[in-house]
């Protein structure tokens, strides 16, 4: 890392930017090639705005309010993007849906985190979703993003244990210390132009799956 030339990201995000933070840090740090050349949030009391400020980061707010379409909000926010030379466009808890504008603008270069291994629990509270429906797993999906409700296909996931004793909360703490490791890898392979795209699969050059499984509640050995 840090001997070739660094992929421009746009980050966009609603709330917090938990997930910013850990890509500003990691950027800091010389362990992504990349470069966050302009945070957008819709929300204007977006804690990420401030993060990214803090971090000497460009970052502003372009209220979807005040746009009558949501194809108008995309065109506002493509030509922000584009005028810094956007490469790469990471969604860190952007809570709008993508129209076709910025797909057309930003093919398979948009990426998202969701709080589920998906396709299971797409949309909103799904940590509590899972617990309640009894699942065993659950934990996070970095994908492309194709205009749909989190249906992108699937660049990488990391699997977290359900325990009985777990709250919507405990288990969204131990998601997204999973989060903040795997999307700044996913977005390092992109810098190092290792992800194939064919179709709803994606492969990434040079790494093979893990041959492991994973069984919860465990059992005994036979």
């Amino acid at each position: 890392m840090g001997l070739q030339k660094k992929i421009k990201l746009a980050v966009l995000a609603s709330g917090s930017g938990s997930n910013l933070q850990s890509i500003i840090d990691q950027c800091q740090q010389g362990q992504l090639d990349a470069e966050i050349v302009l945070v957008i949030s819709n929300n204007p009391a977006a804690g990420a705005l401030e993060r990214a400020k803090h971090a000497g980061i460009d970052a502003i707010c372009i209220n979807h309010r005040k746009f009558a379409s949501r194809e108008e909000f995309d065109q506002a926010v493509v030509a922000k993007l584009q005028d810094v030379g956007t490469e790469l466009v990471v969604l860190a808890g952007f809570m709008r849906l993508i129209s076709a504008i910025f797909l057309q603008a930003f093919p398979q270069r948009i990426i998202n985190i969701h709080p589920a291994l998906l396709p299971a629990f797409p949309g909103l509270h799904v940590q509590l979703k899972a617990i309640e429906y009894g699942a065993k797993f659950s934990g996070c999906t970095v994908h492309l993003v194709d205009g749909g409700v989190d249906t992108g296909p699937i660049i990488a996931q990391a699997v977290v244990p359900i325990f009985a004793e777990d709250s919507e909360s405990t288990l969204a703490a131990r998601i997204l210390e999973q989060e903040h490791k795997i999307y700044p890898q996913v977005i390092q392979w992109f810098a190092e132009e290792r992800v194939i795209i064919d179709g709803r699969k994606v492969q990434i050059h040079g790494h093979k799956a893990i041959d492991s499984v994973l069984i919860n509640p465990p059992i005994a050995e036979i």
